[in-house]
This record gives structure tokens, C-alpha cells and sequence, in this order.
């Protein structure tokens, strides 16, 4: 490939993981108008996770074990049920912009359990100001609104314990990285927790009245983007991105995806978009980029577990 080909493609990988993964907020809300929220979840995760799972063995990765298997679920149950699964339920109840904005604090918990696994290792100044400041925001993104601007308060909450629970599933996964490439790891943690999706649907009875006939095109659409181009096209974007250029570079879609997301649903769902929750926005995100920052010390890290960065929704920081 050459430079200028090499460079246009960056651009455009760049490009995709920027507005795509921006975007799936406002694509889960349009799918959820008519298809169960779990079992879209679950649906999601099953193709994406099958498509890329075939593309790893294609490349050449042997099968994993059983012991693998079921590590990758665990991860899969904090990342996709918990983490995304409630996601998609919340969005039924609070705009995709909020979501996106709440999401993106996930960091905030990442530090305080790193902190705490390491019998409360006291983390540097920078981190700690960030720390303060995420609370800032999270506390005026979070504080119920008036009028058009409310949100349920459920939604809000099952938002802030996806976040708390990606940020679990990422502290684990830092420390136990599964022995298999990217693209296995993260296929296995989707067909982990799609599984786990599909089968919380049936018990919460969502397809009792489930009527296929009933899904509009603008849901079936939606969801055949957030399969194609949120999941296995912004996936594909991310391992390049992650070869070609620094983490901390790529990591930069934390601060763009949750403002893109604001942008199209203020655009095309007609959400509204107040001051507080600018001024929430602005100082939370504000706190992730001082949490998130890298020390010029730092070595640039070996190839790391997709997982321990970002797999779609929510941003995920190395350890400070």
C-alpha cells in the first residue's frame, strides 16, 4: 500500500470509529421502537459475534478450549448483558445524546476499582482532579430535568450500573487477557453475552408478544446497522486503527462519540439539549481526558486485548 493510500485509509478508519460508533445511540433507539430491547441486544451480538468469530477462524485461529469459552462469557455478561443489554433498555427511556454522555463516564468506576484492587493505591494528581470533575458532571448529567428535558430516573440508573459494569468487565480483562487473538477475544465475549441476551429475553417474556410482522423498516434497518457497521465495520476500523496507529490516538473516540451522538439525536430524534446538560458534558469529559491522559513515561504497550480498550459503546482507559 502506498503513503497516500495508507493514509486515506487511516483517515476513513478514523472517520469510522468516530461518527459509526457515534452513531449506534441513535440507531438503538430507532431499532428498540419495535424489537424487545434485550432481544435486540442479543440478536446484535449473536450475528456480529458469529461473523467475526468465522472471520478469525478464516485467518487461521485455532478453536478455543472450553475453560476459554467460559471466561469469555463472564466477560461477555458484565460487557454486553449488563453493560450494553441495559443500555439498550435505558434508551426506552432517556435520549441517545444523555446516554452516549453517561456512558462515556465509564472511566470514573474503571479507576476507583483499579484503586481499590490495589488495597487503595493512591492515584496521581491529575487522575484524582479528573476523578472529581467526572463526579461533577456525572451528578448534573444524572440530576433529574424539567419539563421536556426530564428522564426517568430508572433509566438513569440502569445507565450508571452498564457503566459500572463495563467498567468491571474491563478491569478484568486487563488483568486477564484470554490467550487468543483480538478478533477471537472479542467474538467470544459477543456470542458470550448475546447468548446470555437471548436468553434473558425468553424469561422476561419478550417474545410472547413479539411480532416480526410488526417491526418497521426503519427497525430493521437500524438493526442491520448496528450489526454490519456498529459492530463488525467499526470492529474491523478499531484492530486497524489499533496496528497502524497509537492507543492513544485511537482512544480519542471516547471524547468525539458521545458528542456525535448528541448531534444526530438533537438532528433527527428532536432531543434537547440543554445547558446543564452541556455544562455536564463539558466537565465530565473533561475528567476522562485528564483520567485517560498517557505519562510521557509510559512505553507504548504490546498488542493488547481488544476488550481492554473499547468494543463499541463505552470507552475503556488503561490502568493510570
Amino acid at each position: 500500500m502506498t503513503g497516500g493510500a495508507k493514509r486515506s485509509t487511516i483517515f476513513w478508519a478514523f472517520a469510522a470509529i468516530y461518527l459509526i460508533w457515534g452513531s449506534t445511540y441513535l440507531g438503538i433507539q430507532i431499532a428498540i421502537q419495535t424489537i424487545p430491547p434485550f432481544l435486540l441486544a442479543g440478536v446484535r451480538f449473536l450475528v456480529a459475534g458469529g461473523l467475526i468469530y468465522l472471520w478469525a477462524r478464516f485467518k487461521g485461529e485455532p478453536a478455543p478450549g472450553l475453560r476459554v469459552w467460559l471466561t469469555a462469557a463472564g466477560l461477555g455478561t458484565l460487557f454486553f448483558v449488563f453493560g450494553n443489554g441495559l443500555v439498550v433498555w435505558a434508551e426506552e427511556r432517556v435520549p441517545s445524546g444523555r446516554t452516549a454522555l453517561l456512558a462515556s463516564t465509564s472511566p470514573i468506576w474503571t479507576v476507583m476499582l483499579e484503586s481499590a484492587l490495589d488495597r487503595w493505591r493512591r492515584p496521581p494528581t491529575r487522575v484524582l482532579i479528573g476523578l472529581l470533575l467526572g463526579v461533577i458532571g456525572l451528578t448534573l448529567l444524572a440530576s433529574p430535568g424539567t419539563g421536556e428535558g426530564a428522564v426517568s430516573v430508572g433509566g438513569i440508573v440502569a445507565l450508571l450500573v452498564a457503566s459500572m459494569a463495563w467498567a468491571l468487565g474491563s478491569v478484568i480483562a486487563h488483568r486477564r487477557h484470554l490467550p487468543v487473538g483480538p478478533a477471537m477475544a472479542t467474538s467470544m465475549k459477543m456470542l458470550g453475552g448475546g447468548v446470555q441476551l437471548a436468553l434473558l429475553s425468553a424469561l422476561l417474556g419478550e417474545g410472547r408478544d413479539f411480532d416480526t410482522g410488526a417491526v418497521t423498516s426503519q427497525s430493521w434497518v437500524a438493526l442491520t446497522y448496528l450489526i454490519v457497521f456498529g459492530s463488525v465495520i467499526g470492529f474491523s476500523a478499531f484492530t486497524y486503527l489499533l496496528r497502524e496507529s497509537t492507543p492513544q490516538m485511537v482512544g480519542t473516540s471516547a471524547y468525539v462519540n458521545p458528542l456525535v451522538a448528541v448531534l444526530l439525536g438533537w438532528a433527527f430524534a428532536h432531543e434537547q439539549v440543554t445547558a446543564k446538560m452541556l455544562l455536564g458534558a463539558a466537565v465530565s469529559l473533561s475528567g476522562v481526558l485528564l483520567i485517560r491522559w498517557p505519562k510521557r513515561s509510559d512505553p507504548p504497550p504490546a498488542e493488547e486485548d481488544v476488550g481492554t480498550l473499547e468494543t463499541g459503546e463505552f470507552p475503556v482507559p488503561r490502568r493510570a
